[in-house]
């Protein structure tokens, strides 16, 4: 018998209702029927320009880093209008639906967070909570089907809707592909003006599309490498690990006593857990130290204990990694191989006479980002604001915008150079700025035209054009240890720099202080140096600018008719409109027809539609090869003369026959 699983559900007011705009160019919506035109016509793009720079060359004596040799990426898209409609072009239109869906490796929004206020600068920020989950769940059905199969969500949000955008993603995305909930201090001091507690942080959710999304690591900095040294001469830098995993009772063979070579002293895991790695490879690093052998003990009960099993249940045959020898004799080996260096993978703690630890050195692959993201490593909100007045001087249009420093983690642990990057809630342009720079290409939305017109496209000029030399467009040198100098355990470049200008204000008036052997030592043990600047970008590539093209259809509800708009007027516009919503590909090549879909053609006419025309625009046809005619007058007789001109053809009404007809094909893709 087939059983339903049930699970947790989000509802909300009119949550079987869709969302049209009511206004254009604001976020105000009103409930329809899923089934209304206005919600279901889907609205063309309509390119206006084609913005290009020139990738600069490099200049000798500046060094460059690894992002400046990049491909400029050319084939991007600023689209000026609603989200919901932009993502519906993206998702139905052949042209981009081909290009789009099931091809974006990385969706980050940053929408309204609707803390209730009024206008927030750019951003219309007080949607009734119902209807900002209407809008942001229709969004989401988009944004999956754009998603690549190894592709993520990001989610921007503070804690006004967050809990509800957690169930609203587990409902599109399933909650087995909710990845992490990243925390971002976006302050960079208390605000003493706060009611209440001050809000330091925002909340990134994200999301992965399947499991074989696997993420990109960190760049390892001089700081991550700090709890990093060598205190037996090793040439690899360590720090001493957990000798043990999680998992004893899964893994009941590798609970064992180890006895310790100097105390003598028998050492097991911790209860819960198990040694790291197999007995063979304990058994050869502990033979480094002296003699040993594997023996049966007899501590079934003990591993029993420790594996949180009856004991009648524990693994029996496991043998202890045992001395072979005498302790005094595995004392005087053990304390000549700790003396002279360069330990086993296993270490024996406090002077070799504690418990074990173990060598872990530096991954070679990375660092693994974290839930917690430091202003510090991210930049903050008066970051992103001075990134902002930069390029557009005396003005602070935004009052949230987020720094590049940001956008670029996120990037770079989503995506690959080449990969695409959507965002349909722009805002000051940041998620294209900084795709651009870091070689991704991009697709990004607006819905407020002077916002689009007076900052998004004049900073993605400038970025083409190479001429914004903020945000990521630069590394600042990083400060490293001197050559030479092994700062102590712990301490990292920055801390070392600190103490010395410390150092130097506290002796500043004590000559014999500034010449003494012991400071002059201190300083040269802290002394750091700043590494060059590195320049991460050089201009080049460019975008397309996109509006939606006017609704060509309107909707009367009391009457329960489609009916047509000024924008009929405009032929191609109509003729756009009529094959998007049918989902034919436009054939403006072709002499006779204007779309086509597979084996049909798709004609579009404002001519009154009679017999004889239909067997003039048929004559047209190759062979095999169907017909839809679209046509805002159909006179008696046009349907069957069609039929019998092309088997499998059809004749619909614009408007009247177009929405269902859109429908019946949606519902067979």
């Amino acid at each position: 018998m087939h059983r339903t699983t049930q699970r947790l559900e989000l509802t909300w007011y009119n949550k079987d209702l869709a969302l049209i705009p009511a206004k254009r160019g604001r976020y105000g919506y009103a409930w329809v029927s899923p089934n209304d035109p206005r919600y279901c016509e889907t609205r063309p793009l309509i390119v206006t320009e084609y913005v290009e720079g020139r990738q600069a060359e490099k200049v000798d004596g500046l060094f460059y880093g690894d992002r400046a040799d990049l491909e400029p990426q050319a084939n991007n898209l600023l689209i000026l209008g609603e989200s919901g409609d932009a993502l519906e072009a993206l998702t139905r239109i052949p042209e981009l639906r081909d290009r789009y869906v099931g091809k974006v490796k990385l969706i980050y929004i940053d929408p309204p967070f609707n803390t209730g206020e009024m206008t927030f600068g750019n951003y219309e920020d007080n949607l009734e909570h119902s209807v900002w989950l209407g809008m942001m769940r229709d969004r989401l059905d988009h944004f999956r089907r754009l998603l690549r199969v190894d592709g993520t969500i990001w989610v921007h949000l503070d804690d006004t809707e967050n809990h509800r955008m957690r169930l609203l993603l587990d409902e599109t995305f399933g909650p087995g592909n909710f990845v992490a909930e990243v925390v971002w201090q976006k302050a960079d001091s208390t605000r003493n003006d706060a009611n209440g507690i001050s809000g330091d942080h925002d909340t990134i959710l994200v999301y992965r599309a399947s499991d074989r999304w696997s993420p990109n690591r960190l760049d390892r900095t001089a700081a991550s490498n700090t709890r990093f040294s060598s205190p037996d001469g090793d040439p690899e830098p360590w720090f001493d690990d957990n000798p043990t995993a999680p998992g004893a009772k899964n893994h009941q063979g590798m609970v064992y006593a180890i006895q310790h070579p100097i105390t003598g002293e028998l050492q097991y895991p911790a209860r819960g857990r198990c040694w790291w790695t197999e007995q063979s490879q304990i058994l050869a690093q502990m033979s480094e130290y002296a003699d040993y052998e594997l023996r049966d003990i007899g501590d079934e009960t003990k591993r029993a204990d420790l594996c949180d099993v009856p004991t009648d249940e524990v693994r029996t045959g496991v043998r202890a990694v045992m001395l072979a020898t005498s302790l005094e004799e595995s004392q005087l080996k053990a304390k000549q191989r700790y003396d002279r260096g360069v330990w086993p993978l296993i270490v024996l703690r406090s002077g070799g006479a504690g418990g074990l630890g173990r060598k872990s050195y530096i991954p070679s692959n990375g660092l693994v980002a974290s839930t917690w993201w430091d202003n510090n490593l991210v930049g903050h909100n008066r970051e992103a604001k001075a990134e902002i007045k930069a390029l557009f001087r005396d003005e602070n249009p935004f009052a949230t915008p987020k720094p590049e420093r940001l956008l670029e983690r996120i990037i770079h642990i989503a995506t690959d150079p080449g990969d695409i990057v959507v965002d349909v809630f722009a805002g000051s342009g940041t998620t294209a700025a900084v795709a651009q720079k870091m070689g991704r290409q991009w697709v990004t939305c607006e819905l407020i035209e002077d916002t689009v017109d007076r900052y998004i496209k004049p900073r993605l000029t400038k970025v083409v054009n190479g001429e914004d030399p903020g945000g990521i467009t630069k590394t600042p040198g990083e400060r490293i240890a001197a050559a030479n100098v092994d700062l102590p355990e712990g301490m990292t470049p920055d801390e070392a720099q600190r103490f010395t200008s410390l150092l130097n204000k506290l002796i500043k008036d004590d000559d014999e202080l500034k010449k003494s052997s012991v400071v002059k030592d201190l300083k040269a043990r802290s002394k750091t140096v700043k590494t060059k600047e590195a320049i991460n970008w050089r201009g080049g590539g460019g975008f397309h600018v996109a509006h939606l093209a006017p609704p060509c259809f309107d909707y009367d509800p009391d009457l329960g008719l489609v009916t047509l708009t000024e924008h009929v007027e405009d032929f191609e516009a109509f003729t756009a409109s009529v094959a998007a919503n049918l989902k034919f590909r436009l054939t403006p090549e072709h002499r006779t027809f204007h779309g086509i879909q597979g084996r049909m053609r798709l004609f579009v006419t404002r001519t009154p539609l009679t017999p004889e025309f239909v067997a003039e625009v048929a004559s047209h046809l190759e062979e095999g090869e169907g017909l839809t005619i679209a046509a805002t007058v159909v006179l008696d007789g046009a349907a069957q003369a069609l039929r019998e001109c092309a088997r499998g053809s059809r004749v619909l009404h614009v408007p009247h026959d177009l929405f269902a007809a859109a429908a019946e094909r949606e519902f067979s893709l």
